[in-house]
């Protein structure tokens, strides 16, 4: 991997379980915590060892609430947003040139997106083409796609009381 500057992990699976079975909570967690840290991992050792390079994730705007049918999904997805926050501040201590970019996708059209009633889904060309626009500007954050943003301000906002009743 001499000349690899540039890693993008997309590690990530997840399912509706409103039963709470522990078979897809473990399979979630195995691959979008533990198949995402491990690979991190990997990509943290080249580029410290390079000194410079850029990391790139794909989160989820789900890792910014919990949800009773997929609570594994969304907790995984805040665990790589965190970690990737943790890895930022690691190369900033570090002094080292080292960007980190943490993108969030709302719905696309893949077969992650399951489920009645989703809306605002993308095409997958266009998420593509956002989230190439926030490697290439080496972007900490981006939503995809960018009105998204909306979403997230409210899911912020949002008292959990209310949140509970959505």
């Amino acid at each position: 991997m001499e000349g690899v500057d540039l890693f993008v992990v997309t590690a990530g699976t997840g399912t509706r379980n409103p039963r709470l079975d522990w078979e897809p909570e473990r399979d979630t967690i195995a691959v979008n915590v533990l198949g995402f840290a491990a690979l991190v991992n990997v990509a943290v050792e080249h580029l410290e060892a390079r000194r410079a390079g850029h990391l790139v994730a794909i989160s989820s705007v789900a890792a910014l609430r919990g949800h009773g049918h997929a609570p594994a999904y969304n907790a995984s997805k805040a665990f790589m947003s965190i970690y990737l926050q943790g890895l930022r501040h690691r190369f900033s201590r570090q002094h080292l040139p080292i960007s980190v970019t943490d993108v969030q996708p709302g719905f696309v059209d893949t077969a992650m997106a399951k489920g009645d009633g989703l809306f605002w889904v993308a095409a997958p060309e266009l998420a593509a083409q956002q989230i190439f626009e926030a490697i290439r500007g080496r972007k900490t954050h981006v939503y995809v796609t960018k009105r998204w943003r909306l979403i997230a301000w409210m899911l912020k906002a949002i008292p959990d009381w209310l949140y509970h009743r959505l």
